[in-house]
């Protein structure tokens, strides 16, 4: 089976949820037999060289890499209120990608090819008109539905009715493009839920992000640390960005004071400086961390106080499968049937989170447990083969059919 898998990110460094879970699904079908070869838009606003690739992440056959140019900048947000386009989604059409994908389809008979996420689905007619594949989409979020959320939690009037304007456009882009594809494979069930209520009529499948517990030792919580807290995420992203924020301003300052010793350590590439500026001296900001599971495995508890977004939330699963205590919303645990209070801890209010936290400091023993049933319940639910296995199976069954 040859697989062409088209991304707008490259899948390295696994510091955050979109690299990640292209990585993995990749290798898993590598692992299954497939040869896979990828397609990457490397972006402006996250490049990286293809050369420094560490070889043993590389599963792919050959890599294929088109840089583009996708800054954000005052002309563009303007021009696409005037033209009735969507910024979030114009930033990535390119003429170059476009070539790339028509000569590369030209060249190698796929029996498959995949897109990651929804803003890739600019080259669909490209895909149509130069192969016959078995032509897939994997969205990772239901992406409106994440600035719709931004939207509503936002405190600033004119932000908030500029992202309502693009969301628009956003929505009526990826309700008209999802019927486009011959298979859909959704994250979470929740997502695919939607996708069914806007109307898609297609061939379907659940494939969460799989995880090879053997990548991710087990190391046991210390008697202290469940006193010491950690944040990880892209900091450039905006409900990582609101969440912590929050977090910062309603629970840890209230935190810090009250109770001795305790301590909380922020990690994300690309950190903004107002980020920084309100942590001050009440919090460690860390920026990029080179390894962000041994940033994890210092720390007891991972806080993830998320309020908008979609799809599932790969560092819960990280913080899980590394045995950590994970405090975080409904939002949070989306697409992860975890047990709050036995696999980890939901807070959706400062209260909610100041309790629950108080309760890891008070009860590290207990903590501890929760940990270690995370453990085993990412082993049982979230096996890397087992959900590529889903996404194979799916692929032989429309080649053979």
């Amino acid at each position: 089976m040859k697989i062409l898998l088209i991304t707008k990110k490259f899948p390295y460094p696994l510091t955050e949820g979109e690299p990640i879970a292209i990585n993995y699904l990749a290798k898993s079908l590598v692992l299954l037999g497939a040869e896979v070869d990828l397609l990457v838009m490397n972006t402006s606003k996250h490049f990286f060289d293809p050369e420094n690739f560490p070889k043993h992440l590389n599963f792919f056959r050959e890599i294929h890499a088109v840089s583009v140019q996708n800054q954000i900048t005052l002309y563009g947000a303007i021009k696409s209120l005037l033209t009735g386009n969507s910024y979030i989604l114009d930033r990535f059409k390119s003429t170059e990608f476009s070539n790339k994908i028509a000569e590369l389809l030209n060249s190698t008979n796929y029996d498959v090819v995949q897109m990651e996420t929804i803003y890739l689905a600019h080259y669909i007619n490209v895909v149509r008109a130069n192969s016959s594949a078995t032509f897939s989409l994997r969205p990772h979020n239901v992406e409106h539905r994440i600035w719709e959320r931004v939207a509503a939690i936002s405190h600033n009037p004119i932000k908030k009715w500029y992202l309502r304007n693009q969301n628009k456009h956003l929505r009526e882009f990826e309700l008209d493009a999802i019927n486009q594809f011959d298979l859909l494979i959704a994250i979470t069930q929740p997502d695919m839920d939607a996708f069914r209520s806007f109307g898609f009529n297609k061939e379907g499948i659940i494939a969460p992000v799989g995880i090879n517990l053997a990548e991710y030792p087990e190391n046991e919580m210390g008697a202290e640390s469940s006193k010491r807290l950690c944040f990880i995420g892209a900091l450039d992203w905006m409900p990582n960005q609101q969440g912590l924020g929050w977090f910062i301003e309603r629970v840890w300052q209230k935190l810090s004071g009250a109770h001795k010793g305790v301590q909380f350590h922020i990690a994300g590439k690309n950190t903004p400086d107002w980020i920084r500026q309100m942590a001050g001296q009440l919090a460690i900001v860390h920026g990029e961390v080179p390894d962000a599971k041994a940033f994890i495995q210092q720390h007891g508890v991972l806080v993830a106080p998320l309020f908008s977004g979609s799809g599932i939330k790969i560092k819960v699963l990280e913080g899980m499968a590394l045995g950590r205590v994970v405090v975080t919303t409904d939002i949070g645990v989306e697409g992860i049937p975890a047990v709050n209070g036995q696999h980890l801890l939901i807070a959706n209010s400062a209260e909610d989170f100041e309790r629950q936290l108080k309760w890891c400091f008070e009860n590290p023993g207990k903590a501890a447990e929760i940990g270690k049933q995370a453990r085993v319940f990412i082993q049982q639910s979230f096996d890397l083969l087992e959900i590529g296995k889903k996404v194979f199976d799916v692929y032989s069954a429309n080649l053979n059919g």
